[in-house]
């Protein structure tokens, strides 16, 4: 009877160690981690404002600083002044001369034509008066002289005031709308290098940390923010070779931690292929069990985790 009864206690005694084995191998150490978005600008300058604050949730467009830029908006008036010029040159030799200039030619073009009608009328006379004897050859030729220079001078007008009113050459114009298209594109290079000075959140997340204080000289392409994503928080832990073909991308997982109200479910995003923390020997039966492999994990709501936080990962 004793015998039954010492058995009895020995086999429930191997499976509660069984189980308990099994549970410990189901719970995992692991720790919290972030993904950061360094915030930066691509042109230098003295850091005039700090709009973000260390540990304030900000909205994706939110103003986060602020660099000086007295610089480029004085070149940026500078280049919008040029291509006023250019447009206005453009506009100029594309409508010919100005009005007053063809009012000036329009009145020497009257004047020449009434000079004209007063030589004809001379010459007609002088004709008459040449056949009845009445004046020499010389004089009539003399007239005639008048009359053919008084008609060429308001021919010449003529053409003169449509050539005014006829644009600049067709190689001219287009000279002249490449230099638009030149300043145009030297006013754009100006307002974006502009608007390169006022960074805001280039998506929603925690103010992680500020790296630079007003005042201080930033370098260009040198992060003065760190962002943290809600999304970008995952969790690492590691599991050993025996339990890796038990895990697949996709599979539910249950993340504790001290201090959390309540488990934060996760999903398995990471599963990797190469192990960690081998020793530098042949492997063997014994070195085998030393072997660990890394694990990613996404938990669903992560901004109750902290980068650096140590936590119990558990299978459902």
């Amino acid at each position: 009877m004793k015998t039954i009864r010492s058995g009895w206690a020995a086999g429930l005694l191997a499976l509660l160690l069984a189980g308990c084995s099994r549970e410990a191998r189901s719970t995992y150490q692991g720790y919290v981690e972030g993904e950061y978005v360094h915030v930066a600008a691509s042109e230098p300058g003295r850091l005039d404002l700090l709009l973000a604050a260390k540990g304030e949730d900000i909205a994706a467009g939110a103003p986060l600083y602020r660099l000086e830029s007295v610089h480029e908006e004085a070149a940026l008036r500078q280049a919008r002044e040029q291509l006023a010029a250019a447009e206005a040159q453009l506009q100029d030799i594309q409508s010919g001369k100005r009005p007053q200039e063809l009012e000036v030619i329009a009145a020497q073009l009257e004047q020449a034509r009434a000079e004209a009608v007063k030589s004809a009328a001379d010459l007609a006379r002088d004709e008459a008066q040449f056949g009845t004897g009445g004046i020499a050859q010389a004089q009539l030729d003399r007239s005639r002289a008048a009359a053919d220079a008084s008609a060429a001078r308001v021919r010449e007008l003529e053409r003169q005031f449509d050539v005014a009113k006829l644009p600049a050459r067709e190689d001219q114009i287009k000279a002249q709308a490449a230099q638009v298209a030149a300043a145009k594109a030297a006013a754009d290079q100006m307002e974006w290098r502009l608007r390169q000075k006022a960074v805001d959140a280039p998506v929603a997340g925690r103010v992680f940390d500020t790296l630079y204080k007003p005042g201080e000289w930033v370098p260009a392409g040198r992060p003065v923010v760190r962002l943290l994503p809600r999304g970008n928080v995952k969790i690492r832990f590691f599991v050993p070779e025996a339990a890796l073909g038990g895990l697949s991308v996709g599979q539910a997982l249950v993340v504790r931690c001290d201090g959390c109200a309540a488990d934060i479910p996760a999903r398995v995003t990471y599963v990797s292929t190469e192990a960690e923390y081998t020793p530098p020997i042949i492997y063997s039966n014994e070195t085998r069990s030393k072997l660990v492999f890394m694990i990613e994990a996404q938990p669903l709501d992560g901004m109750e985790l902290h980068p650096g936080q140590p936590v119990q990962v558990g299978f459902e």
